[in-house]
């Protein structure tokens, strides 16, 4: 089976279509997912979500793009969320500079404060990152200096470099419908380099639906064309690559307890 490591089952895209999405998933070979919380005033719908369907997880977190209404400071509340049995990561959280959409001091200081919870509670932190990879990759450093914690670069299309440093602090990689991208051939060769025990495969639904559904409305059944596109330069088969990525998930998501059957 395929995981969809990071979609946003919560958003108004979905709202009118989710037992269809959830139909289409477990018939494209989707068998888990995570629905990830951008804001904490969405949790408790992300959470439902979760609560609702056997194999689908959550996560409890702020987009950097939020962090200045709704960042946090004090690593607490997301402890206190994250002893729900769904919850089975932080995030997602980090550093967003091309948009803007929050002060950069606002999201350093709700990405640390996110590592910090990663830290205290055992869970992966999941990382969001765009054209602000020189003070990610520095702030996750200087935390790890601090103790260790575990966790992904989700949606990766940063450069090898940033892969290299991200894999030598034992985060994971997880790639999106941008590596079908026809312009995405410096991803593409990223990807090739980075170890299969170290990949996972994710939508980001609804955003960045592959090739050939690229300009719809993204959705986790569409995660096995990104995966068969990672198998393909990976030159493996997709159901090595399948099996790789749900053991890969598995191993870092250690909460999420393994199942057999479909996400709905």
């Amino acid at each position: 089976m395929l995981v969809d490591s990071h979609c946003h089952l919560d958003f108004p895209d979905f709202a009118e279509d989710l037992d269809g999405v959830m139909t289409r998933a477990r018939d494209a070979g989707v068998g888990a997912m995570v629905t990830i919380c951008t804001r904490l005033s969405r949790f408790d719908e992300v959470r439902a979500i979760a609560e609702a369907r056997e194999n689908v997880w959550c996560s409890v977190g702020v987009h950097p793009h939020e962090a200045a209404e709704e960042g946090v400071d004090d690593p607490r509340r997301l402890l206190e969320l994250a002893r729900h049995d769904k919850v089975v990561g932080i995030g997602e959280t980090g550093l967003d500079y091309h948009y803007e959409h929050s002060p950069r001091d606002a999201q350093q200081r709700s990405f640390r404060a996110h590592i910090a919870a990663a830290r205290e509670a055992g869970l992966p932190l999941i990382v969001h990152t765009r054209d602000a990879d020189a003070d990610t990759i520095a702030i996750l450093a200087e935390e790890q200096a601090k103790g260790a914690f575990t966790g992904l670069i989700h949606c990766f299309s940063s450069s090898r470099e940033v892969a290299e440093k991200a894999l030598e602090m034992g985060l994971y990689i997880s790639i999106s419908g941008i590596v079908t991208f026809k312009k995405a051939e410096a991803l593409r060769e990223t990807v090739a380099a980075v170890p299969l025990d170290r990949l996972l495969v994710e939508t980001d639904a609804p955003y960045l639906a592959p090739v050939p559904h690229r300009g719809k409305r993204n959705e986790p059944a569409f995660v096995a064309g990104t995966a068969a596109c990672v198998a393909e330069i990976k030159g493996i088969a997709p159901e090595e690559l399948a099996r790789a990525t749900t053991d890969n998930f598995f191993r870092l998501f250690a909460k999420a307890r393994r199942q057999q059957g479909a996400a709905a």
